[in-house]
């Protein structure tokens, strides 16, 4: 090392640069003393005249050679400071691809999941609503039972029941007042109708069987008389059914028709009789199949 040259800050270097850079000099010191070693070997200038010119050149020569091949100026431990920040940009450049992936990943797995989240969702609503159809068009049975003339001797009484034939899980029902129509022509005509009691509406927690009455007037001048005798009357019963007391939206919808022909007060029961070919009394109604 020249004097020329500047002693590096050895306070800023690591143990491995401060390793690397004690061996640089140990190197150095080494090159120093062979030169030195090889210019005390060399031959006097009258050694030289008398030797051939060649001899005594050659070595000067491979010296100048080494001195002039041999780097200077480069730092000491250059080469590793270099080669360890490659490696952790390296490392760095691994993380970060190892964490894309792993974010991709997580993107996809959460997206798969929403979708059976949401597939799963439909197909458990859908096998509910399956379920509710069932038990308010299959367990759930309406029937007329009957309709008697009033003490009035001008309205009628309609009992109807409601009945779960699955008494094991029950079924909310909201009632609503029967509609009566009697056909007049060609068109059916609304007729007065009212419960029997104060209530028009509520919900009905049904496990076995419920009966609720309808009172109606016809009031009509003129009806079609498609049987001898009869008026032709429809029922309109419409109604929400749940398996809960508060649903949300876990409603079914059943509206129901029945079609009856009735007598109308002070008949002559002998002319329908007659008409009809009826034995025994007619009857005050007649029930009719769905049309």
């Amino acid at each position: 090392m020249s004097s020329a040259e500047q002693l590096p800050d050895v306070a800023g270097l690591s143990s491995a640069e401060k390793d690397e850079l004690i061996r640089a000099l140990w190197a150095e010191l080494l090159d120093q003393r062979a030169q030195f070693s090889a210019l005390e070997q060399r031959p006097s200038p009258a050694e030289c005249r008398r030797n051939v010119q060649a001899e005594c050149k050659r070595p000067l020569l491979e010296e100048l050679r080494q001195r002039g091949t041999k780097k200077r100026g480069s730092k000491p431990g250059s080469s590793t400071i270099e080669i360890r920040l490659g490696s952790h940009l390296g490392f760095l450049r691994s993380s970060l691809l190892i964490g894309v992936l792993v974010l991709a990943g997580l993107m996809i797995v959460t997206d798969r999941g929403i979708g059976w989240y949401q597939d799963n969702r439909l197909e458990q609503k859908r096998l509910a609503t399956l379920a509710l159809e069932h038990a308010a068009f299959s367990d759930l049975l309406v029937e007329l039972v009957r309709v008697a003339y009033e003490p009035d001797q001008r309205s009628y009484r309609l009992t109807m029941t409601m009945k779960n034939l699955d008494p094991a899980q029950p079924i909310y029902v909201m009632t609503s007042p029967v509609r009566v129509f009697a056909q007049s022509g060609l068109v059916w005509k609304e007729i007065p109708a009212r419960t029997s009691n104060s209530r028009a509406t509520g919900v009905v927690k049904l496990t076995d069987q419920h009966a609720y009455e309808t009172i109606f007037e016809p009031d009509l001048k003129q009806w079609t008389e498609l049987m001898p005798g009869y008026m032709h009357v429809r029922f309109e019963s419409n109604r929400l059914i749940s398996r809960r007391s508060e649903p949300d939206d876990d409603i079914v919808e059943r509206n129901d028709r029945y079609y009856v022909y009735l007598k109308p007060y002070g008949a002559d029961d002998e002319a329908i009789r007659k008409r009809m070919k009826y034995p025994g009394a007619p009857p005050i109604y007649i029930p009719m199949p769905p049309h």
